[in-house]
Parts: structure tokens; sequence; C-alpha cells
């Protein structure tokens, strides 16, 4: 069976154009599209209806960089351990405990200058993140990206709290 990036021809490599992803993807839904086989048989609609499930799958899965580096972690062998593995860095738990701490003190206060100064910030955090993850993962350094990808899952969790906040705070 092909991966995600086989299914697509993409090099297998977390640097992606998103334009070819686009393009690939609407090729094999059209190819896979249930409508097209309107007239076959069960079998062939239940295989059709397959690959585009497949399809877009893989689709959400190489749009979004960090199931991308996920995705790219799990092909060379390495497990991210998420539920097992939650060692960070020093200086990483200390940042993520400065931004919970600003998060808990505008959610209190409703300050929504606060949380959008926060929002920039932990922006900026994904941002070199995801660079970082991609240079390691396009390195071949799947272990330490690994360790990377696990970075940004919490950072994409701080993310969804603040944007929970807004629709808290904002009437």
């Amino acid at each position: 069976m092909k991966n995600h990036f086989e299914l697509f021809r993409l090099p297998q490599q977390f640097a992606i154009d998103a334009g070819a992803l686009e393009r690939a993807y609407r090729e094999v839904q059209t190819q896979v599209h249930p409508d097209k086989f309107a007239a076959a048989g069960e079998a062939e609609k239940r295989v059709a209806m397959q690959w585009a499930t497949r399809a877009n799958e893989a689709y959400q899965t190489l749009k979004s960089p960090l199931k991308r580096a996920s995705y790219l972690c799990e092909l060379n062998g390495v497990d991210l351990q998420v539920e097992s593995n939650t060692a960070m860095p020093p200086a990483f738990l200390m940042q993520q405990m400065e931004w919970r701490e600003t998060l808990e003190d505008a959610k209190a206060a409703r300050d929504l200058v606060a949380l959008e100064g926060l929002e920039a910030e932990l922006r900026a955090a994904r941002k070199e993140e995801v660079e970082q993850i991609g240079a390691l993962l396009d390195a071949g350094n799947f272990a330490q990206a690994a360790q990377a990808v696990r970075q940004l899952m919490f950072l994409e969790k701080v993310a969804t709290e603040i944007a929970q906040q807004y629709d808290l705070i904002e009437p």
C-alpha cells in the first residue's frame, strides 16, 4: 500500500509544495469520487469510497505541519511516545509555565490585549518550532524531530486554550 506521499506523488519530506499537494489531491479525488461510480456494482462503489476516504485522510495529514511531521517520524520508525515520554527541556517547561500564568491572568481579568499579546508570542514560537522540525526531518534526524513534535503538540494545546478564551471574553 502506498504511503501518503506516494499517493500524491510528492517527495517524502517535510518541506512540501502546498499547491502541488492541492492539485494532486484534486486529481486523486476526481479519479475516485463516488459519483463516477454511480452505475458501478456495490463492490466497486465500496472500493471507490475507501479510496476517497483514504485520499481525504492523506490530504489532511500532509496539509497540517504537525500531522505531517508526526507521520514522517512514524514512516521512519520513530514512535512519538506521546503518552509515555513527557520529558521536555527545562527552558521549554519554564516558558510553558509563563505562558500558562499569562493566560490565567488574562482570563481572570478578561483582558483581550494580554490575550492578543500571548497569542502573537505563541504564534511566533509555533512558527519557530515548525521550522526547526522541518530542518530536523529533512536532515533525517527523526529522533530529535520527535522531541520537537511533542513540544509543538504542547504549543498547539496552549493555542487552542487561548482561542477558547476569546470565545469566553468577547461578547
